[in-house]
């Protein structure tokens, strides 16, 4: 069994596990509220509508979770924006700035002569190159999400329930709105440079999808996330190791592995449930 413990003695694979782990946790918390919400497509179009924020920085110079976070707040006030001025719909907001964000980032990218490289960079990122700068990063964002949805989870409940009677209750839904944006933007924003918005997307919706099956507390959900999440990417990073395949990439498909065969566990069980309650017919 010294084959599994063997890729984690060396010191860059403990730190691209325990960095997995951290951003594990931070999109476990925001995960869950976002399948609840039935919001993936936010966490999708922030994790790529940073690509503007971030090919500036590059060709600028400029620290690269700077740009991410500019974009990322860009494309959040935009979405707002849309809604209230142009009165489009949520979907319709972020499908256009989802687009129009992509398309100046790969314009920049192309402009800038490196394409290949600087995408293939930000989609994927290289979690084994995480440093202790990163990791103390993504501790102080995961402690920062973990309170936050801690002290607006009453709100955030109600406003997921019904926001009329979340207005009545004096909870601010509009608030909790914004906390959950806030979450999802702080989840892909401190997890894109170590690990790439690839992997943020699959660790902020599998796990969280995995999770639901077998849970009903919102507690309860985010910690069988962050369960699932840290061990995607443990497992993921042994197949990449033996395999030779791309560690971040291989923790997003094991990832989406895992909430498939979630899925298909929490089907067969209620199937085989249903199989044992149902009465035995008496012979004639």
């Amino acid at each position: 069994m010294s084959w599994l413990l063997d890729p984690f003695s060396l010191d860059f694979v403990q730190r691209a596990l325990w960095g997995g782990v951290l951003v594990a946790m931070l999109c476990a918390v925001a995960g869950t509220w976002v399948i609840v919400r039935g919001m993936a497509f936010l966490g999708e179009a922030l994790a790529h509508g940073m690509l503007p924020g971030v090919a500036l920085a590059t060709v600028a110079g400029l620290p690269v979770l700077l740009g991410a976070a500019a974009s990322a707040v860009v494309m959040s006030l935009g979405i707002g924006m849309l809604q209230r001025r142009a009165k489009l719909s949520y979907d319709t907001s972020i499908g256009l700035l989802f687009v129009g964000m992509l398309a100046l980032g790969v314009i920049v990218i192309s402009h800038a002569g490196s394409f290949a490289t600087d995408a293939t960079a930000i989609l994927f990122g290289d979690i084994l190159a995480v440093g202790t700068d990163d990791l103390v990063v993504l501790a102080f964002a995961a402690a920062i999400g973990v309170v936050a949805a801690t002290l607006a989870h009453r709100a955030l409940v109600a406003a997921a329930v019904d926001e009329r009677v979340a207005t009545v209750l004096g909870l601010k839904p509009r608030l909790a709105q914004t906390v959950l944006v806030g979450l999802v933007t702080l989840a892909v924003v401190a997890s894109y440079q170590a690990v790439g918005s690839l992997l943020v997307v699959g660790l902020l919706v599998a796990p969280a999808v995995a999770a639901r099956q077998w849970t009903v507390r919102i507690p309860s959900t985010m910690l069988l996330a962050a369960v699932v999440g840290a061990l995607a990417v443990a497992v993921g990073l042994l197949i990449s190791w033996y395999a030779a395949t791309a560690a971040g990439a291989t923790i997003a498909a094991t990832a989406i592995a895992a909430a498939g065969l979630s899925w298909a566990l929490r089907a067969s069980s209620d199937a085989l449930r249903r199989r044992t309650a149902s009465p035995v017919p008496l012979p004639a």
